[in-house]
């Protein structure tokens, strides 16, 4: 079976310290103003802890594209190659195709397409796929710090994060 790359997440090991989202941020050359990682406790937006004293608990999600198997985002996309998958399952975007419709965010069932705040085109994670293709690791991945995110070969999965 061919490559499907994408990533784990280990919510156990995550403590919520944001490394991964300045990682892809330094790495990507992400504007100021945008993100295209994002962590965030789970079920509320306000990384405040739930429970009652003593037992108060945070839980944390990475929110960034999953590459899936039969991206929404392609389909919906009007755009004719403005979102396509590579062999290896990454799934990337041609800026210089958008037209800024947001068809693909509204697809996208894990919120993983932002629009850039000056030019409103789409953006998401590439996977860090210029690394990929020099055999190094998605940069969140390799700078996560608890190992909380994995770099991984998913053979045909649908749903990885």
């Amino acid at each position: 079976m061919a490559k499907h790359y994408g990533l784990r997440f280990d919510a156990r090991r995550c403590i919520g310290c944001r490394t991964c989202v300045i990682a892809c941020k330094a790495e990507n050359h992400i504007a100021v103003g945008s993100w295209i990682t994002v962590l965030s406790d789970r079920g509320t937006a306000t990384d405040m802890p739930v429970g009652q004293y003593p037992r108060l608990s945070l839980s944390w999600q990475v929110r960034t594209c999953r590459h899936c198997e039969n991206p929404p985002c392609l389909e919906a996309c009007p755009s004719e190659g403005a979102i396509y998958q590579r062999p290896d399952g990454i799934v990337l975007m041609d800026r210089d195709k958008c037209t800024g419709c947001q068809a693909c965010g509204d697809a996208c069932p894990y919120n993983a397409i932002r629009f850039h705040p000056e030019d409103g085109l789409a953006e998401k994670c590439t996977l860090c796929s210029h690394r990929i293709d020099q055999g190094l690791e998605p940069f969140c991945a390799k700078e996560c710090i608890w190992g909380a995110l994995h770099s991984t070969n998913i053979e045909g999965a649908k749903n990885h994060l």
